[in-house]
């Protein structure tokens, strides 16, 4: 086996194999406490037009801020993937939707405090490796002090901040993959 890290392959035409059952706009499995939202928004290219073939797939915190890998198993009995995690296809316009519990503030053993948020990957054909970027709330107080958002040039920090739109519980957040406004990616 070589000690040489080998580059991520696309899989071709055939992108939804393997993955179409982990595909879904509900990604809360269970019932759960906290604030139900929906995200909607679209994945763009560097040109402004839509990318009707990419997958995102999200993982956020429950509202109390714990991952389902940090709280006990029974809390996903009869769930056949985690809470909060979730698998969204674009569709011909480049267009995503789905329904989530929103997240609770992520605290780290060192004390820092992580806004709520949540920790998106894009796949797409043409994409020799997947991207990586966080989606955080605009109006919530406690991106000041994220120490994710702190790392990113306060010039570039909208384009990871979701709006809410005129809908209650909507948030409405473009992913931008070149460009003038190009969402931040981070290193994987």
């Amino acid at each position: 086996m070589s000690e040489v890290p080998t580059a991520s392959q696309t899989v071709g035409p055939f992108f939804s194999i393997g993955l179409a059952g982990m595909c879904r706009t509900e990604l809360q499995a269970h019932a759960s406490a906290g604030e139900n939202i929906s995200v909607r928004g679209r994945v763009l290219d560097g040109d402004g037009r839509p990318v009707p073939d990419a997958m995102l797939e999200i993982w956020h915190a429950d509202a109390g801020g714990k991952y389902d890998s940090q709280v006990a198993a029974e809390r996903l009995a009869g769930a056949d993937v985690p809470a909060g995690f979730g698998r969204i296809a674009t569709n011909d316009q480049g267009e995503f939707r789905f329904t989530t519990g929103k997240p609770g503030a992520v605290h780290q053993p060192d004390g820092t405090v992580q806004a709520p948020h949540l920790a998106v990957v894009i796949f797409m054909r043409g994409l020799q490796r997947h991207l990586l970027t966080r989606m955080y709330f605009s109006s919530d107080g406690a991106n000041v002090r994220d120490p994710v958002l702190e790392l990113v040039p306060a010039e570039r920090r909208a384009t990871l901040l979701a709006a809410p739109s005129e809908l209650p519980g909507e948030f409405l957040w473009d992913i931008r993959l070149q460009g003038e406004r190009e969402t931040v990616f981070f290193e994987t």
